[in-house]
């Protein structure tokens, strides 16, 4: 009994294989009409067109002045007077600031009379030193008729010596006296704080009244006809960029304004602690719309082609280490695999080297599609412009 039962059960288990087998073989000799009878996937997708594209590197930087320096003064004294207050416009030379200037004209009339003495002691010396001098030919001559004595000859040529010396001292002292009559002009011309340069009082230290040290910063003047925006940028970013080449600068005030500046320099290192470089950007500012410390955003063209063909960004992906699109050829409601060959890649759109694309590629759905899936095609909206949302951020882009 036992023996039977085992039997029917064995020949039930044989009888299902059959069943399974049977229907494996009908699956695979239809293998077309099994694809057919799978669900559609519900996909986006767009049209391959061909235009413009730019690659653009992004970095974010400061702006700094072109130029700046601090006046101060190279004397101490007090403020009596101080021009300008921030953002008034400055001249090259223009008075900044006076310093009470007293104690340096004093120091300058003194200067001045010590001078006029010197100059009184020269004059006397130079007539003692004439009269020493026309002494010493007459003892000459004399000498030679033998009319003088050995000792008078000594006398005079020892009082000639001496007259000179003291006459070349007193063109010493005249020396002496006129550069500290300079030095006093000079010391009193620094209690007038000129402006070395064109531009804009920036900030302001001090008022009228503080008592200034030598050095002590009275005003920042900043030069801003023309803005350096500084940033950085990376190992990956160096190799495309070059000095002057053409950027875009846009800042938070000015969100609808572009800025056209050039590349000017480029630090020919990489920091060790960020692998980065220093890189100066600079920007005409004739409006004086830019102004230092504003955080502005640089854009870099580093590739560009005129005419491409273009697909969107989302319609590329990655498939077992490949660079893949699904493609629905024109007339069909299947997805087709094709293997691409990318160039210039933005956020918005992709350049497809190769191959041709016939027909719409897919934008999503991707992840439930192998070749030859079934899809329901979905069409992308347009936005307001009537075009499709990609085509239009594109355009936005450029």
């Amino acid at each position: 009994m036992k023996r039977w039962f085992i039997i029917v059960i064995a020949a039930f288990i044989f009888l299902l294989l059959g069943v399974r087998l049977t229907q494996l073989l009908l699956k695979g000799r239809g293998g077309g009409q099994g694809n057919d009878q799978r669900p559609p996937v519900a996909v986006e997708v767009a049209a391959v067109r061909f235009g413009p594209i730019r690659e653009i590197r992004k970095f974010t930087g400061t702006i700094h002045p072109y130029n700046q320096y601090v006046v101060a003064p190279k004397v101490s004294g007090r403020v009596i007077q101080i021009n300008k207050r921030i953002g008034d416009p400055v001249r090259e030379g223009e008075i900044i600031a006076r310093i009470n200037d007293a104690e340096y004209q004093q120091a300058v009339r003194e200067a001045e009379a010590n001078m006029r003495i010197a100059e009184a002691s020269l004059a006397e010396s130079r007539s003692q030193f004439e009269l020493s001098r026309q002494e010493k030919e007459r003892v000459e001559s004399l000498e030679e008729k033998g009319l003088v004595t050995a000792a008078e000859l000594d006398a005079a040529l020892g009082n000639y010596d001496a007259r000179e010396a003291r006459y070349r001292l007193a063109l010493a002292q005249v020396e002496q006296r006129e550069a500290a009559l300079e030095s006093a002009r000079i010391r009193l011309g620094y209690t007038l704080l000129n402006a070395s340069g064109a531009g804009f009082i920036g900030e302001r230290f001090v008022d009228e009244g503080a008592l200034l040290a030598p050095n002590m910063a009275v005003v920042l003047v900043v030069g801003i006809d023309s803005v350096i925006v500084r940033t950085t940028i990376t190992e990956r970013d160096y190799g495309h960029i070059a000095r002057g080449q053409s950027v875009d600068v846009l800042v938070d005030a000015f969100p609808d304004r572009r800025f056209s500046g050039t590349v000017a320099r480029i630090a020919p290192m990489m920091r060790e602690a960020s692998r980065m470089a220093e890189m100066e950007v600079e920007v005409g500012n004739a409006s004086h719309l830019l102004k230092p410390g504003m955080f502005a955003r640089v854009e870099v063209v580093t590739a560009e082609k005129a005419n491409s063909q273009l697909v969107p960004s989302t319609a590329v992906v990655e498939r077992r280490g490949e660079t893949v699109m699904f493609v629905v050829p024109d007339g069909e409601t299947v997805a087709r695999y094709v293997r691409v060959t990318t160039g210039i890649v933005t956020p918005d759109v992709t350049e497809i080297i190769d191959p041709n694309i016939q027909g719409r590629v897919i934008t999503l759905g991707q992840h439930l599609l192998d070749d030859g899936s079934p899809i329901m095609l979905q069409e992308e909206a347009p936005d307001s412009s009537g075009e499709p949302e990609n085509t239009q951020r594109e355009k936005n882009s450029r």
